[in-house]
């Protein structure tokens, strides 16, 4: 029986996302029983706003997802930096044009988790996963939260991100604070746990 596909889909402005993802990813594989591609969301800003912003060039060695991927894959794991407790403007963008394949029910039935970086841990480490559910819903998509399945969740001895909701990380409000072990160790946690979910709900 051929291995379910998962399709890690990320935004990262500063980084700090396709550093979780590239840990997910590594968690997937480490499953051992689902087959694993990294992409990434278009992005929408001018290399003339983006210089202005100080954001490193993206890596071009990620393809950027496009509408005929997604019916490719049997789950996703959607990670992104918050906009004011929200998904950023290049990933609501990018969900804007599925109405085509929420016309055709392409979506149904897939699997998704979504993992996230705040400026600080009260910024939408569970909000911006919240705010993001109804575009799974409407796609009649199956969201897997994280819950709190590891014990770096419940540690009080330093700044951790991610939730129940999902892995993720607090970067500060200048961008300045990369993800730690602790936030690490999660992220390929959230991999391996959703990997074998999806391999179960395959069999």
């Amino acid at each position: 029986m051929a291995k379910p596909t998962v399709y890690v889909v990320y935004y990262s402005t500063y980084g700090h996302v396709k550093t979780l993802a590239n840990k997910i990813m590594e968690g997937l594989n480490k499953s051992g029983t689902v087959n694993a591609k990294l992409f990434q969301f278009q992005e929408t800003l001018s290399d003339e706003i983006l210089g202005k912003m100080h954001a490193p060039k993206k890596d071009e060695a990620v393809p950027v997802i496009t509408l005929a991927d997604l019916t490719d894959a049997d789950a996703f794991l959607f990670g992104f930096p918050t906009r004011y407790g929200n998904a950023p403007a290049q990933v609501k963008a990018f969900w804007d044009s599925t109405g085509q394949l929420w016309a055709s029910g392409a979506l149904q039935g897939k699997m998704a988790g979504v993992f996230f970086s705040t400026a600080s841990q009260g910024g939408g480490q569970e909000t911006t996963a919240l705010t993001f559910l109804p575009n799974l819903v409407h796609h009649g998509m199956i969201y897997v939260p994280l819950g709190y399945t590891h014990a770096n969740l419940f540690a009080l001895d330093e700044v951790v991100g991610g939730s129940a909701y999902g892995s993720g990380t607090v970067a500060a409000g200048d961008g300045s604070r990369q993800p730690s072990e602790k936030e690490l160790t999660i992220a390929e946690h959230h991999g391996e746990r959703f990997a074998k979910i999806v391999a179960q709900y395959h069999q």
